[in-house]
């Protein structure tokens, strides 16, 4: 305990900012954020990184907060491809760990050119080649291949626990950043997540950014193997499932 108090006495100027569970989150007045855990380790890194969203600590380069769910489930605070709550990140096709040019069914990993030839996922022949996988593999999870294996893609489940967990704000300026999304307060413990309306890729093309934004499950949707669930909101509403090819976000969560 000494060493620790002798560490936050070496940082300038620290002020409280929050408690979760076991960690205290300082700030300095160089603008960093201090976390401080249950096990008296010290961890510093830019204020600036969460903007304005709640940041309960970090694994490898990613933060993640803790809003308190019932499962236990901890969100990255921004999208894969992504450095803060605010840019847009990557886009992926369900079950591609890169992204790419071109999203369409000619070009989807998993299919032979069209949407009724799916060689992996599959739980209706009409669709393709059975296999009755209805959850992505660890090789085909974007979030793992691309921030480690502490990362995965949220089920189905999760995405309505965490659409159920919070209050939901629509932002057409979040923060004065100029960027649109829906800010999440949990119901559990008033601790906040920040989904930008990052839009969807067709083809070459960005569609709907700053208006349409949301997030990839692991998920297959059950008997219609075209479509994988996942989060989608526009300003008034909120949907669930969207067609494999399609660029969209990943917003990891910790295994």
């Amino acid at each position: 305990m000494k060493k620790l108090i002798l560490a936050l006495f070496a940082i300038p100027l620290l002020s409280f900012a929050a408690i979760v569970e076991n960690n205290v989150s300082l700030k300095t007045s160089d603008d960093k954020m201090i976390i401080v855990d249950g096990e008296n380790e010290v961890e510093i890194y830019h204020q600036e990184d969460n903007q304005g969203v709640t940041v309960t600590g970090r694994v490898g380069d990613y933060n993640y907060v803790d809003l308190g769910l019932p499962s236990g489930t901890k969100w990255a605070t921004y999208n894969v491809g992504a450095t803060k709550p605010t840019e847009y990140g990557d886009y992926f096709a369900w079950g591609e760990t890169k992204p790419k040019e071109n999203y369409s069914w000619e070009t989807y990993k998993w299919c032979k050119d069209s949407s009724n030839s799916m060689t992996k996922y599959c739980t209706d022949s009409k669709f393709g080649t059975v296999d009755n996988k209805k959850v992505l593999d660890a090789e085909d999870d974007a979030a793992t291949a691309n921030w480690g294996s502490a990362w995965r893609m949220p089920s189905a489940e999760e995405i309505d626990e965490l659409i159920d967990a919070c209050n939901w704000k629509w932002m057409d300026n979040y923060y004065a950043t100029g960027i649109a999304g829906r800010l999440g307060t949990s119901v559990y413990n008033g601790a906040t997540i920040f989904l930008p309306a990052a839009g969807y890729r067709l083809g070459t093309d960005l569609y709907s950014a700053g208006f349409l934004g949301g997030c990839w499950s692991s998920s297959l949707r059950e008997n219609y193997s075209r479509r994988a669930s996942c989060l989608n909101f526009y300003d008034c509403r909120i949907s669930r499932f969207n067609g494999r090819s399609l660029g969209q976000s990943i917003r990891a969560v910790l295994r």
